[in-house]
């Protein structure tokens, strides 16, 4: 059995899956906006440039923007459920198989990374006293990225699902503290502490027991990139046969208990616990992380105004996906909702959701209310009037889809 031409037919069938739906994207002015919005950072980006504020604290936002680039690491196996029956005579050899999976899973994950650092490193050397090399630096951020691929490639065969965990956070970790240590100390005395540190990750990754193959493992993280793929894709289109990735956060598991049962409150109770149990809610958790954070920074600004509208929209997008997410379950035919009360309920669930995330948003610019009330006023009437604008377009669609069904 050729196991490479094996991933390669898989990988080629994955991709003809995906392929006709790029003209629907397009369609949708995606590519577009992608344009309007490369042009306007680049235009804020070279004013940034000639006009540097004093102060920028370059060094967190190089650690900031470089951590999630050089350290995160995902690869795709193409692996299926009945591989653990008809592949798993071939487990000594299955190193073939995964070979490819590491060369593709690293060549876009560096060539992202030294994206990021190639756009940031005009910022660095205008504002850093002593700045590194560029050569040194991309050199010193690959061998971060292979390390860290290395390390979730052995959290993957662990045993033990809590030592893979732990492992995980750990390799965040030492990903984090050899930029730092580039970042703020001197050449010499960073790579002496980069070189002790890798010698104690890799040290430390060689004691948990490992799985040769750990087909159960990779198959469902498989599935799971698999159908993030696809629900990237239902932004879109609607995309038949997606599966929705399911995450135990115990932290939210009260939220929605408290909602009557009755029959117009169903389908937002079970939208309630989709959103705290899927991907979306991470997602969104994340923009809204990244908003803060740089909306308490340019909180005194119109610049800042236009960075709490656009990352609002962001959220909106993301959210707008609830509408589809139990598009084709059975059981919402078999159980007898109202009629109207799918779409009603999703309505008024992303609006509250997206509501409460503009009032978030806001609290930064609560900083400047003394010197600039009209403008930290402004900001909240324009967040709320922006969801109130997606509410009346979900509305308005959800209307033209029940016309067109009578």
């Amino acid at each position: 059995m050729d196991l490479k031409e094996l991933r390669r037919q898989r990988r080629s069938q994955s991709m003809g899956k995906m392929l006709p739906y790029t003209g629907y994207i397009i369609q949708s002015g995606v590519a577009m906006v992608f344009l309007f919005l490369v042009i306007a950072f680049s235009a804020w980006y070279t004013s940034l440039l000639r006009n540097i504020p004093e102060g920028v604290p370059i060094r967190w936002i190089m650690l900031v923007l470089l951590l999630p680039a050089a350290v995160h690491s995902s690869f795709r196996t193409y692996l299926q459920s009945p591989d653990t029956v008809f592949l798993l005579p071939q487990g000594h050899r299955m190193r073939e198989y995964f070979a490819p999976a590491w060369v593709s899973g690293n060549v876009w994950k560096l060539l992202r990374l030294v994206f990021v650092l190639i756009t940031l490193w005009p910022l660095y050397i205008r504002t850093e006293d002593a700045p590194k090399l560029l050569g040194a630096t991309v050199l010193l951020l690959a061998g971060v990225k292979l390390l860290s691929s290395f390390g979730c490639w052995r959290e993957l065969g662990m045993l033990s699902r809590p030592a893979s965990r732990s492992f995980s956070l750990l390799r965040w970790a030492v990903g984090g503290l050899m930029i730092a240590a580039w970042i703020w100390q001197p050449p010499g005395r960073a790579l002496i502490f980069i070189v002790l540190l890798a010698a104690a990750y890799l040290a430390a990754l060689s004691v948990p027991g490992r799985h040769r193959v750990a087909w159960e493992r990779l198959i469902a993280t498989e599935k799971n990139q698999g159908a993030r793929a696809l629900m990237i894709l239902g932004w879109f289109v609607d995309v038949p046969g997606r599966e929705q990735r399911v995450n135990a956060r115990r932290y939210l598991s009260k939220w929605g208990s408290r909602l009557p049962w009755r029959q117009n409150t169903a389908y937002r109770f079970l939208l309630t616990k989709s959103f705290a149990r899927g991907d979306i809610f991470a997602i969104v958790l994340r923009i809204a992380v990244i908003a803060l954070f740089l909306n308490w920074w340019n909180h005194d600004s119109y610049l800042g105004s236009g960075i709490y509208l656009f990352f609002l929209f962001i959220v909106g997008i993301q959210l707008s996906a609830l509408r589809r997410l139990h598009s084709e379950s059975f059981w919402l035919i078999v159980y007898p909702l109202p009629q109207g009360s799918k779409a009603q309920n999703s309505i008024m669930f992303i609006f509250r959701v997206q509501l409460a995330l503009a009032v978030l948003l806001w609290l930064p610019f609560l900083r400047g209310i003394g010197e600039q009330p009209g403008l930290v006023a402004g900001n909240l009437v324009a967040g709320a009037l922006l969801t109130y604008l997606f509410k009346a377009y979900a509305s308005r669609k959800e209307a033209s889809l029940d016309d067109e069904d009578l």
